[in-house]
């Protein structure tokens, strides 16, 4: 593990966010983004095993005897989460080696509380936005009138809102990062669109695994990046305290890296490196919201 001063990423107009990057001499070490999709087999038919959480968990109609349980008021000094500062009290994702890719997501308008489980406590506030970037989080499970959301600046949690006062935004891509293969797929609909060999986190610095989603985008600052924007992860350092004490408020990202003798490796600080043509092409093509799956 390098003990390389961090190199923040220099935001663009559109984010005022940052990834695990450091810099040694005139060499520059990013650190990798974690990505992922469920898997049984590894690549799973087209149409199979790809369904939407509504309808492999779809919510108990109301009734006069069950009511939803309805929403606690949550207070005014809520903790709003940040990028720097994720949720505290949320549950685990439950999907963890097999994991449903999400086909929805919830796009709030106002500082939005998740809860720890329908009508439970509120644990923070999910804001529009985080460090510049639109906050899109995708549904991952759905009951009693309530939606589980992936919580971003966290690994694999999620809270619970309310399925009132908001509608669904559809989700047609995914990202799925086979980390035994080094690999990086683009899917759209369940269907393969385009896959590179990757460069990924070391043993002390892993790319997490397991489901997050892209935040959206920010500049990078030196050649190695090809001078290409990075997609910015909901997902976080797994071992922080390998890391220096810069990065440790970063996240995980997926960036351009010019340098091919890193791509089938394990050599990054945990995000996912690619070629720039390949990043070129998801900067084109992949919105804020669109699911990370990780596998090992």
């Amino acid at each position: 593990m390098p003990s390389d001063d961090p190199y923040p990423v220099r935001p663009g107009s559109r984010t005022r966010a940052y990834l695990l990057i450091g810099a040694v001499a005139t060499v520059l070490v990013i650190s990798g983004a974690a990505v992922g999709l469920a898997r049984g087999n590894k690549q799973p038919d087209a149409g199979a095993d790809w369904v939407s959480p509504a309808a492999s968990a779809p919510a108990a109609a109301p009734s006069s005897a069950a009511p939803p349980p309805e929403a606690v008021e949550p207070p005014a000094d809520l903790p709003v989460i940040s990028y720097e500062k994720g949720p505290r009290g949320l549950p685990a994702d439950p999907e963890t080696e097999w994991a449903t890719v999400p086909t929805e997501a919830l796009r709030p308008t106002v500082k939005t509380a998740l809860y720890d489980a329908p009508g439970g406590k509120p644990r923070a506030f999910l804001p529009p936005r985080i460090s510049g970037l639109p906050v899109v989080a995708p549904i991952v499970a759905r009951r009693d009138g309530w939606a589980a959301v992936l919580a971003p600046s966290a690994n694999h949690r999620v809270g619970w809102v309310p399925e009132s006062g908001w509608q669904a935004e559809p989700l047609r891509d995914h990202l799925l990062v086979d980390l035994s293969e080094h690999r990086l797929t683009w899917l759209r609909e369940g269907e393969e669109q385009q896959s590179w060999t990757v460069s990924l986190g070391t043993e002390a610095t892993p790319t997490p695994p397991g489901r997050t989603f892209v935040m959206g985008t920010t500049g990078t600052s030196g050649a190695i990046f090809a001078g290409l924007d990075a997609l910015v992860l909901g997902s976080v350092p797994q071992n922080p305290e390998n890391l220096s004490a810069g990065l440790k408020g970063a996240h995980t990202g997926i960036h351009a890296w010019t340098n091919r003798s890193a791509f089938g490796r394990s050599v990054s600080n945990g995000c996912v490196r690619m070629p720039p043509s390949a990043v070129k092409k998801l900067l084109a093509e992949i919105d804020p919201g669109t699911p990370v799956l990780v596998v090992a």
